[in-house]
């Protein structure tokens, strides 16, 4: 599956930013669907999963909250609302879909997992 994210900016602390990954092929609602995020000089961190169906998701702890991804399968289009964004949000971040089937946190929040990727988009918060 090919996959786009857009919506991406400069934002100022407190604010809010709505990203989105438009996916393409028709087994979209299969996937697990996950944002990562990449912050300068550190490695790639889980934000964010959902199941197929996205009556099932994962948050990491930083994000708790403040984030909620959903999906909507008919636009084939996964969605990360972010709110009350801080400095440390700032990375690039990435959606990627996962064809396992999971039931656990490990299984959602493991990058490996995911075989295809976005190619990213970068959020910038101001202090």
């Amino acid at each position: 599956v090919q996959l786009q994210a857009s919506g991406g900016g400069l934002v100022q602390a407190g604010g809010s930013l709505r990203l989105s990954c438009a996916a393409s092929g028709r087994t979209f609602s299969s996937y697990v669907m996950g944002w990562f995020r990449q912050a300068p000089g550190k490695e790639r961190e889980f934000v964010t999963a959902t199941s197929g169906t996205g009556d099932v998701a994962y948050y990491a702890d930083s994000v708790k909250g403040r984030f909620t991804i959903s999906r909507d399968n008919g636009k084939n289009t996964v969605y990360l609302q972010m709110n009350s964004l801080k400095p440390e949000d700032t990375a690039i971040y990435y959606c990627a879909a996962n064809r396992a089937y999971c039931s656990t946190y490990g299984c959602y929040a493991g990058d490996f997992r995911y075989g295809d990727w976005g190619q990213g988009t970068l959020v910038t918060v101001s202090s």
